[in-house]
């Protein structure tokens, strides 16, 4: 097919949905149907659905077809912020916050102005952490059963910094890391832009597929597995005592390095103990304050065996230098004085309460989720689309996140993920209401 007839088809399809000739959820023809009508060779219509899927305006479904998508969605339906219009209610992000944060901030600021110690804060820091800054969070590390020294933990700029240093230093480009199927949308999009390959553990209601990653370690050469197993983002599992511990087995067989992200690690209560106390020699630990206290106080933690930090520290160095003085020196202040401890005691209780709101707002909508969690999964039907139930509830002025930016499998499931804890109680209320209108139309 000559060049300029196979873009003029691509166009073709390309003005029929930007035009919305072509509604969202059409489906299209087979790749077959599609080279049979117009003459065309099996590869080469296959390469104007790779062309139109690169450009955003169609998806492939395994098993399903190929549909026209809901181009009006915000890009990346929650890898990428968008700016709110008024009146938008936010089920996307998670930046949960109480009343009396701000004062708790002028307060700190207050008592950070009188310290002998200000000057300080305007120099570069240690790399790491000043070392009482360490010690510090080493301490509070204990109430998340989690006991290690004060060198083996370096203060970030937020988990998500603690990430990206965690997989700079200690993995290089192709290499095979072990991910949930459905996990986290910031590790996706760092793995992705470090050019690691991430491999598919199917999941189940209550954790990982254990077994196929035991299976999958015999096939591939795999490098890390990256966990949460205390409060799973976006399915709010929480792994049992024995899934932890074959886990663990299952890296010691096969050398794996463990990534435990506990970012929603504080809103459990009475998990079992972290991977990282299970198996120290082998696993990173990564958390932050952004959740428990406030994700303007962009300051993190990860704690590691000895045998790394000289790589982990490097990559602090060659990334941000050091976290600012100002802001650790809050961060630990709160840790010391048991503002932290206060905070994710009484962020326990409100998501709690957001998720009985929840239960009482969408009873008889299936949907997936854990009773300290500030999110919910919610599965669609196979007749709904997920990018059209976004796209309505967008319109109602509600902004949810789909499968997609949280999926690593090829098969994107239909499914809507619900953060609940960025708006009050009766905007929650509301927002959830249009949801379950939206759902039993």
């Amino acid at each position: 097919m000559p060049r300029a007839r196979y873009k003029s088809l691509v166009d073709t399809f390309a003005d029929a949905i930007r035009s919305g000739k072509m509604p969202p959820g059409t489906r299209l023809p087979t790749h077959r149907q599609l080279a049979a009508e117009h003459g065309l060779a099996l590869v080469t219509a296959s390469r104007v659905y790779s062309e139109l899927e690169a450009m955003g305006l169609v998806s492939g479904e395994t098993g399903r077809g190929t549909f026209v998508r809901e181009i009006a969605l915000p890009p990346g339906q929650g890898s990428g912020q968008m700016t709110l219009v008024t009146g938008m209610l936010d089920l996307n992000f998670n930046y949960p916050s109480l009343s009396g944060q701000a004062e708790l901030l002028r307060t700190a600021l207050r008592q950070l102005a009188l310290s002998g110690d200000l000057e300080a804060l305007l120099r570069y820091q240690p790399h790491a952490g000043r070392l009482h800054e360490r010690a510090t969070v080493a301490r509070h590390l204990l109430s998340r059963g989690l006991t290690v020294e004060a060198e083996q933990v370096l203060v970030v700029s937020g988990a998500q910094h603690g990430l990206a240093v965690t997989l700079m230093a200690l993995l290089k480009p192709g290499d095979v890391i072990a991910v949930d199927a459905l996990t986290y949308s910031g590790f996706k999009v760092l793995a992705e832009t470090l050019h690691l390959e991430m491999v598919a553990i199917p999941v189940n209601a209550d954790g990982p597929d254990l077994d196929y990653l035991q299976g999958l370690c015999r096939k591939r050469p795999v490098r890390a597995v990256y966990s949460m197993p205390t409060l799973h983002n976006p399915l709010g599992w929480v792994m049992n005592l024995a899934q932890r511990e074959q886990l663990v087995g299952i890296a010691r067989q096969h050398n794996l390095m463990i990534i435990e992200d506990a970012a929603y690690a504080f809103l459990v209560a009475d998990a079992p103990p972290p991977v990282a106390t299970l198996a120290p020699e082998r696993t990173v630990y990564v958390g932050g304050l952004s959740k428990s206290v406030a994700t303007g106080l962009r300051v993190g933690f990860v704690a590691a065996p000895a045998a790394w930090m000289g790589k982990l520290e490097r990559t602090i160095m060659a990334t941000t230098w050091n976290v600012p003085g100002v802001m650790s020196a809050i961060a630990v202040a709160w840790i010391e004085d048991g503002t932290v401890a206060r905070l994710e005691a009484q962020k326990r209780e409100d998501a709690q309460a957001r998720q009985v709101l929840a239960a009482q707002v969408l009873n008889g909508v299936d949907y997936i989720s854990h009773p300290s969690s500030y999110f919910l999964w919610l599965p669609l039907t196979e007749d709904v689309r997920a990018d059209q139930v976004a796209m309505t509830l967008q319109r109602e002025q509600v902004w949810v996140s789909t499968a997609e930016p949280f999926s690593i499998s090829t098969h994107v499931p239909h499914a809507l993920r619900l953060a609940l804890g960025s708006v009050d109680l009766v905007a929650l209320h509301d927002a959830l209401a249009k949801v379950r209108q939206v759902l039993v139309w």
